[in-house]
């Protein structure tokens, strides 16, 4: 078995950008979690922070000024990371156009790496939106990790501090955690071995 003493890099990519957001809750406890482990180092990427381009150029055509400047604020962290976490609400019965349009304008940087999901909302607590980025995530060649953090009518789960209330999303969140580190332990070593072929 090789030997992993340097910590795998997770991007937590921080889909909504809503004013009045809820992400910033979620996304300091998720990171609560990555900082309590030795074996992962923490990215967050929010994209009400570093937001992107919506308008993509023509095909074989240039894109406007100034896409690139915002691009580098994000492909290079991305194209860094070993594995990925997406926290993301359900928008609509799917997830933010903030978050598609930042999975689109990458492609090789998602190739052969796993993805895990925390999601929140109302009755549903955003599974729908996980569900329909599984299938985005099949067609960029990602592995979607099985387990995930659900948090159904998430606004009363955590107190005013911003403490979650649910021991289960603890325990939830240490398999999906436990999962991502094997797949992007096994990612990382096969294609250590051999080029990934997207």
């Amino acid at each position: 078995m090789p030997a992993h003493s340097e910590p795998l890099r997770v991007a937590v990519l921080v889909g909504s950008t809503r004013e009045g957001r809820f992400a910033p809750v979620v996304t300091k406890w998720l990171t609560g979690h990555l900082d309590q482990r030795d074996d992962l180092r923490a990215d967050v990427v929010d994209l009400a922070k570093t937001p992107l381009p919506t308008v993509f150029p023509a095909f074989g055509q240039q894109p406007p000024p100034g896409t690139e400047e915002q691009l580098a604020l994000v492909s290079p962290r991305l194209a860094a990371a070993d594995a990925f976490v997406v926290v993301t609400p359900e928008y609509n019965h799917s997830f933010p156009a903030s978050l598609k349009n930042a999975i689109d304008w990458h492609g090789k940087e998602w190739h052969g790496k796993p993805v895990g999901f925390v999601s929140y909302g109302g009755l549903s607590g955003g599974l729908r939106a996980v569900e329909q980025l599984r299938v985005v995530m099949a067609e960029l060649n990602a592995t979607t990790i099985r387990n995930t953090v659900s948090f159904h009518d998430a606004w009363s789960r955590f107190g005013p501090d911003g403490t979650c209330t649910d021991p289960a999303a603890d325990t939830a969140a240490k398999a999906l955690l436990d999962q991502l580190v094997w797949w992007a332990h096994a990612l990382r070593d096969a294609k250590s071995v051999r080029d990934y072929v997207a």
